[in-house]
């Protein structure tokens, strides 16, 4: 099958971006669309409808362009806000370059109060996609340009819609007048380098070959949902070829879509050349159509180090490299350009600026030596500092610092489990979230990917910022008795069922292997008995705090700090449950309250009985995959540890009650819980 000629996608993508973007900097397009179509908290932008993602309005669907288009936003602005955070900025540069000097909050737009216009000129700049549209009326398939685009009411964004005029309607159920609305054609090509591609209708119907009829025939779109047909149907109203998508799905229909991909990133506006990966169809609500690649910290009182690094990343932001350059040795004229951006300098030495200076001007790693370190690097590195500093009970008490965290070492209760060592009620946090870029159809975390399959958020694919969140909220911290977890886990490996557990992941692993993927020891992804014991844990927990915090079980997420030793760290076994929220100044205090020695033991006794019991038992209680089975849970189900995606750091992998507490099996497997037997507890 052939492909759709380069040039009409282009004409089409152009004409929709001077016609309809909201936020164009032509003034005849400003004047007429600047109105917002539609609204979304922060954390929804940061890992469901970032850039690249689909988001299906009530009337049509937009997708959140790139970062060259929120460039015209910022411009608006003298003063662009960022979040300084130095240790996850490195991170940042490690991925995507040096040339990263930025981690940008999204362009908030408050609400309008009375006559006042602040914030109206903010917000993120979206492209209509798909631009093929199927009208309600008459089941017209066709192009945006073919549709007229109507937003009159300044307060209501979700009237915004798209109207096919002077429809014929279908059965004499004509509309004329104004138009019968349009909807999105849900068919879209994308390939796993993360192309997105609109579905080349019109060769699909004839074929791969023009219509005999017509240079440029009108299409329908007509649904079949009874008798032997099964999804849409294409029809050219010219020639009279009908032809089912049903025949697009599959294996089998990959081969007649087109064999090579024409590298289009619609976020961008832009053509990629040479893409060799094969197309293959994805519906436009598909649950693997996007997939956010995000690295989050917890943000941590800062050494003398860090806060020099803060500030050399502030200059160079705000002033530049050359600027500082130039002037590097002024100190004086450093602190004027400094107080000119904002930059507050007061309280630092001469010294203290020179260091900055001396950072921002050192030369960045050449991009040999900064790959190598990217093949080196692991993401527990972003956990480590945190476990380290909830180590140290003595640094608790001076929290006189800008970090926003404000922890309390707990005293234990009597009866509580000794396995649990410590309990740390985290009474303020702050959580800091960058986007490093996208994936589609595969997952990047699940098959260790190339860095390189991330999708460029910019044209040139060297983002000089990235977009985060700054979340704040409160947290309970348990820690387990490391020597305990240490001895129990060597008990474990021993056992038949952690070898099932290990072919099964080696499975998963080879199954769902990415074409772009790199060759790696899949028992290197498998996280240790230790993991799954907290994971489980913490599962348990969520459910339980739900019920006495005030919050919901969605609301609340994991950190789990579960590794065993190497030269480069020390073994951690930990968990944190916590809530933040990014529009807010924090949450209420429900959740550490329950820290309480009396609260606590009484939590840990249910979470724990709770666990030993399932609705789905002895099914549940006896679970262990087994070849040709790929599963990565064993003893855990919705009924009694599933969490929901919120949640859950590992997607409802990697949980075992059978590692938590004795449970019977069918099969008379023993495997020795860490907490005993319920009965006991």
């Amino acid at each position: 099958m052939t492909e759709l000629p380069p040039q009409l996608s282009n004409e089409m993508v152009r004409d929709e971006h001077e016609k309809l973007d909201p936020l164009g900097d032509a003034e005849e397009c400003a004047v007429k669309n600047r109105a917002k179509v539609g609204s979304a908290r922060p954390s929804s932008l940061l890992y469901t409808y970032g850039p690249g993602a689909i988001m299906d309005l009530p009337n049509f669907a937009i997708m959140p362009a790139g970062l060259d288009d929120w460039e015209m936003i910022w411009k608006r602005r003298d003063h662009v806000p960022s979040i300084l955070e130095p240790r996850l900025l490195d991170v940042v540069r490690l991925h995507l370059g040096p040339q990263v000097d930025a981690l940008r909050r999204f362009p908030w737009q408050p609400k309008r109060m009375g006559m006042s216009s602040e914030g109206s000129d903010l917000g993120i700049p979206g492209r209509v996609f798909p631009q093929w549209l199927r009208c309600t009326g008459c089941d017209y398939l066709g192009p945006l340009p073919r549709f007229q685009y109507t937003n009159t009411h300044p307060f209501r964004p979700d009237l915004a819609q798209f109207t096919h005029k002077n429809c014929p309607g279908r059965g004499g159920s004509s509309n004329k007048k104004s138009g019968n609305p349009a909807v999105p054609a849900q068919h879209l090509l994308t390939c796993t380098n993360g192309h997105l591609d609109e579905f080349p209708y019109s060769l699909w119907v004839h074929r791969g070959k023009n219509c005999p009829k017509a240079e440029f025939p009108d299409l329908k779109m007509r649904d079949a949902n009874v008798g032997k047909s099964v999804g849409s149907t294409i029809a050219c109203g010219s020639c009279g070829q009908t032809r089912g998508m049903a025949e697009a799905q599959g294996s089998v229909g990959r081969d007649k879509l087109p064999q090579k991909c024409r590298g289009r990133h619609p976020h961008l506006n832009a053509f990629d050349n040479g893409c060799d990966a094969r197309p293959a169809l994805i519906m436009m609500g598909a649950s693997n159509l996007w997939f956010a690649s995000t690295q989050s910290i917890i943000v941590m009182p800062r050494t003398d180090a860090e806060e020099t690094e803060a500030l050399a990343d502030r200059l160079r932001a705000e002033l530049g490299v050359e600027q500082v350059k130039q002037f590097g040795d002024q100190i004086d004229v450093i602190r004027a350009l400094a107080g000119a951006k904002n930059i507050e300098l007061d309280g630092l030495t001469d010294d203290d600026i020179a260091a900055a200076v001396a950072d921002v001007l050192e030369p960045s790693d050449s991009e040999e030596v900064r790959q190598e370190k990217l093949a080196a690097w692991d993401p527990v590195d972003l956990l480590v500092p945190e476990w380290r500093y909830l180590q140290k009970p003595a640094l608790f008490p001076q929290q006189q610092n800008s970090s926003g965290l404000m922890v309390t070492e707990m005293p234990r209760e009597t009866n509580l489990d000794p396995k649990i060592s410590r309990v740390v009620a985290v009474n303020k946090m702050k959580k800091v979230n960058a986007v490093l870029g996208f994936t589609r159809l595969d997952e990047m975390d699940r098959v260790n990917d190339l860095v390189n399959r991330l999708v460029k958020l910019t044209r040139n694919g060297k983002p000089t910022w990235v977009p985060a969140t700054e979340d704040r909220g409160e947290g309970i911290f348990l820690q387990l008795d490391l020597e305990t977890v240490a001895t129990w886990e060597q008990s474990i490996l021993a056992t038949p069922l952690w070898e099932a557990h290990r072919a099964a992941h080696r499975r998963n692993f080879e199954r769902r292997f990415s074409e772009t993927a790199k060759n790696v020891d899949p028992d290197l992804r498998l996280p240790p008995p230790r993991y799954w014991l907290l994971h489980t844990l913490s599962h348990s927990l969520i459910r339980e705090m739900a019920m006495s915090s005030g919050y919901g079980a969605a609301s609340l997420t994991e950190r789990i700090y579960g590794w065993t030793s190497t030269p480069q760290r020390e073994a951690a076994a930990g968990l944190l449950i916590c809530t933040t929220a990014s529009d807010s100044e924090g949450t209420l205090g429900g959740l550490v309250a329950l820290s309480e020695p009396a609260h606590l033991h009484r939590l840990v006794v249910a979470a724990l009985r709770r666990a030993s019991r399932c609705s789905s038992d002895p099914v549940c209680a006896s679970r262990t995959p087994s070849d040709p089975e790929d599963f990565l849970h064993g003893a855990a189900c919705h009924c009694c540890s599933f969490a929901s995606e919120t949640s859950c750091e590992k997607a409802n992998r990697f949980l075992d009650r059978r590692f938590l507490v004795n449970l019977p099996t069918a099969t008379g497997e023993s495997v020795s819980g860490f907490f005993g037997s319920p009965d006991d507890l």
